[in-house]
């Protein structure tokens, strides 16, 4: 397989790992969520908060604005740039 397949190619211990997983009734391997992921929650709240703290600063920065809401630099730039 790995001179069909290149590096592309599953290890030996992957398709173990995926047969385990398959035997054991998992029947996906897509979309399940992974350890470490972060889960993003923004709100309208956290919207409006942002908002005050723009009006009342307009050089506020994006790691002021996480800092002072206590979210991550992420959800913070979300919420500042993705504003729908």
């Amino acid at each position: 397989m790995k001179v069909q397949y290149g590096d592309a190619c599953l290890s030996l211990q992957q398709v173990y790992e995926l047969t385990r997983k398959f035997m054991n009734g998992i029947s996906s391997v897509t979309g399940s969520p992974r350890p470490g992921q972060a889960h993003r929650v923004v709100t309208p709240e956290g919207f409006a908060a942002v908002e005050a703290i723009v009006k009342e600063n307009r050089h506020v920065t994006v790691n002021e604005i996480a800092a002072h809401l206590v979210v991550s630099h992420g959800s913070a730039h979300h919420i500042v740039h993705d504003k729908k």
